[in-house]
């Protein structure tokens, strides 16, 4: 029993920080009004420079995420197998699980296709600083726009994971050794 409560424990830890990850992926970085005349080109430079940087950051974490996606799927499938052996009822946690699968199937395209522009980085350099304003621009809004993509494929599928698995673990409390 203490070996499920550790792997349901380090699965609902791992869930908790895809969940957090994801649900972080478009940040607020909009590329909307960077292309307004009436501003000095050099700060809105500097500000389209931290937005690059942020939806990078953004990017990273996403792709770092989905890699570590089928080890954590496994864990709680392995959960699930152990549960079922026991005769307890996994059908709410199998149908997250399955969902948030169909979700990272869904998103890791999005992701490829956003890697294109990242590794392009047009209108950046590879410091990421501003080489072209309207590539730049364009660049920006495009790798955001893929990010929102990611976010809306997964649709809180992670989030819903992890409630599954706190109401499973909630059903079927470790046994305790009473002395």
């Amino acid at each position: 029993m203490s070996k499920i409560k550790t792997l349901t424990t380090k699965v609902l830890l791992a869930v908790t920080i895809l969940a957090v990850g994801l649900t972080a992926l478009p940040l607020s970085a909009r590329a909307a009004g960077l292309a307004d005349e009436g501003a000095p080109p050099q700060a809105d430079n500097a500000r389209l420079e931290q937005i690059w940087a942020r939806e990078l950051a953004a990017y990273n974490r996403a792709v770092a995420m989905l890699d570590k996606s089928s080890e954590f799927i496994g864990k709680v499938q392995n959960i699930i197998d152990r549960a079922n052996e026991k005769g307890w009822d996994t059908s709410a946690l199998q149908a997250a699980l399955d969902a948030f699968e169909d979700a990272v199937r869904d998103t890791r395209p999005i992701l490829n296709s956003a890697s294109g522009i990242v590794n392009s980085h047009k209108g950046f350099d590879a410091n990421g600083k501003v080489t072209d304003r309207a590539q730049a621009v364009e660049t920006v809004k495009a790798l955001g726009q893929h990010l929102k993509d990611a976010r809306a494929a997964m649709g809180g599928t992670g989030q819903a994971l992890r409630e599954a698995i706190k109401a499973f673990r909630a059903a079927h409390p470790p046994a305790t050794n009473t002395p």
